[in-house]
């Protein structure tokens, strides 16, 4: 199975919506554990990495940061 590839300030859609009714997700730190922040209310959860690339369906839009 192909690893699952995100950067910071990536929105990714995950598997399960949210209650504010949105599964869009922006990366706002990354590490050991990922920081994601809901793109409908705001609300950001920290989940551990390995759960993160579980629950995470796709990228729907890239950070166009260039390092």
């Amino acid at each position: 199975m192909e690893a699952k590839s995100f950067d910071l300030n990536d929105v990714v859609e995950m598997k399960k919506q949210h209650p504010c009714g949105t599964n869009a997700w922006k990366v706002i730190r990354m590490g050991a554990d990922i920081r994601i922040k809901c793109e409908g209310c705001g609300h950001s959860v920290l989940i551990p990495r390995r759960e993160f690339e579980k629950k995470m369906k796709k990228v729907i839009v890239k950070s166009n940061s260039e390092q």
